[in-house]
């Protein structure tokens, strides 16, 4: 990269002898920082290699034909996707002009100065005002209630499930399931119901097992799973006040949410441990599991059936919740899904706020559903034309005020580690659920002390 500046100093210096000068179209206002190159009419969008971002690019080519910025979508694949993004943030890379990143990127990218601050622009340009609050909360603002924003909810996402219709609609299973456990078998409301299917389904003799769940190390995995049932059952990772540990992540309740978590696994395919999204998938495809979790994002994969045998009978579910005494239920779902951030590298802010302004609009974020994008504007979800495009729709859109997300602090990526590596420690029997709960909440108590912010 060095390199590569010596050069275009060279030629700005020949620039300077043959004409008088390089000249550049400084920014102003909303859009300090950056600069449009001139005569290059074109920007990069870097999003992690999956489906919604092929969406994007076709979105985006209508974009193109209607203002002449060609897009380009750039696909990392996950695994590399965090690093080489923020090693180009590092190096003050302007290679990226829009960022479709993880929520729990905005503590570190905006702390390092790498993000434009978009809540005037935002404010001024797009109808915020019809976007959930909880994707904004989630993908955009920084620091948690600060009303500072800055990214666009671009992908709504959510845990959930889907379930064979087949096994759960056949009068034989409804007749034998009732006999056994006193009630009718349909999808689940609560966790208890989904244990008790789960354990119904579970027939090792015939290759079939109740659920595949997200207990891998990786990345996110077992904890996307694992807080939701947290959550639910009324446990906390942190005092959102105090930012306290200690006591509460490892509390009588915490402890009981993972004892539970950790007893579905005798329902679960032999050796899962590793499940992620992926292998959740491919579980249901084969026609391993009567019910596998994954995020939304995943889901049209299971109405093809050249790729899903069962694809006929596939129904879904919303993420189960805990019975409160007063007979209420007690829900709440691990958010997926990212927001887009506009890199303060950027030579093109201008061509990009065009893009974004474009976005955000009703028509093309419904172009967007339409493609198999899950947009963030309500008025959208809650459309006839969304919740009938696609039978997940509706549980996707019922999902959205149970969501809720974990640390956006810098610190993020320790806090993440530690909770990985205890919680599938207590899955594969190395931990008992109260040990991983007390070995994380000493961990987080020192991650967040070095930070500053426990004393």
């Amino acid at each position: 990269m060095k390199q590569g500046l010596k050069i275009a100093g060279w030629l700005c210096a020949l620039l300077v002898m043959l004409s008088g000068g390089c000249k550049s179209e400084e920014s102003g206002g909303a859009n300090a920082g950056g600069a449009v190159a001139t005569g290059d009419k074109s920007i990069t969008v870097v999003w992690a290699e999956w489906p919604p971002a092929d969406y994007l690019q076709e979105l985006a080519n209508e974009f193109t034909k209607e203002s002449g910025i060609q897009v380009k979508v750039e696909q990392i694949p996950w695994a590399q996707f965090q690093d080489r993004v923020f090693a180009a943030l590092a190096a003050q890379d302007a290679t990226y002009d829009l960022i479709v990143g993880d929520s729990q990127w905005l503590g570190k990218a905006v702390s390092g100065g790498h993000y434009v601050d978009l809540t005037d622009w935002l404010k001024e340009n797009v109808e915020m005002d019809q976007f959930y609050q909880t994707a904004v909360q989630a993908y955009a603002e920084y620091p948690k209630d600060s009303g500072k924003l800055y990214a666009l909810p671009a992908e709504g996402d959510a845990v959930g499930f889907a379930y064979r219709k087949d096994l759960f609609e056949d009068p034989k299973e409804q007749a034998a399931f009732k006999q056994k456990y006193g009630y009718d078998l349909k999808t689940p409301d609560t966790w208890q119901q989904f244990r008790d299917i789960a354990e119904f389904f579970t027939r090792p003799d015939k290759s079939l097992y109740g659920a595949a769940l997200y207990f891998g190390k990786d990345y996110d995995s077992v904890t996307m799973g694992f807080q939701q049932v947290l959550w639910s059952f009324g446990g906390e990772l942190y005092d959102p006040q105090t930012m306290q540990v200690e006591g509460v992540l490892n509390s009588e309740t915490g402890v009981k949410a993972l004892e539970f978590f950790v007893g579905l696994r005798k329902f679960t395919i032999p050796n899962s441990e590793t499940y992620y999204w992926n292998e959740c998938l491919t579980a249901f495809q084969e026609g391993k599991v009567a019910m596998t979790m994954n995020y939304f994002a995943f889901f049209p994969g299971l109405l093809d059936s050249s790729k899903n045998p069962h694809a006929e009978h596939t129904g879904f579910f919303l993420m189960p919740g805990v019975k409160q005494s007063d007979g209420s239920l007690r829900r709440y779902i691990s958010i997926g899904g990212q927001g887009v951030s506009l890199s303060k590298y950027s030579k093109k802010h201008d061509l990009c706020y065009e893009f974004l302004k474009w976005f955000a609009k009703k028509e093309n974020q419904m172009k967007w559903a339409q493609l198999g994008g899950f947009p963030c504007r309500q008025d959208v979800l809650e459309s006839e034309e969304f919740l009938s495009a696609k039978p997940f729709n509706p549980v996707f859109a019922a999902s959205f005020p149970h969501l809720r997300d974990f640390w956006t602090i810098p610190e993020y990526a320790s806090l993440l580690e530690s909770c990985q590596r205890h919680w599938n420690a207590a899955v594969v029997g190395q931990e008992n659920p109260k040990q991983a709960m007390d070995a994380i909440a000493k961990e987080h108590t020192e991650i967040l002390k070095k930070a500053g912010i426990l004393k």
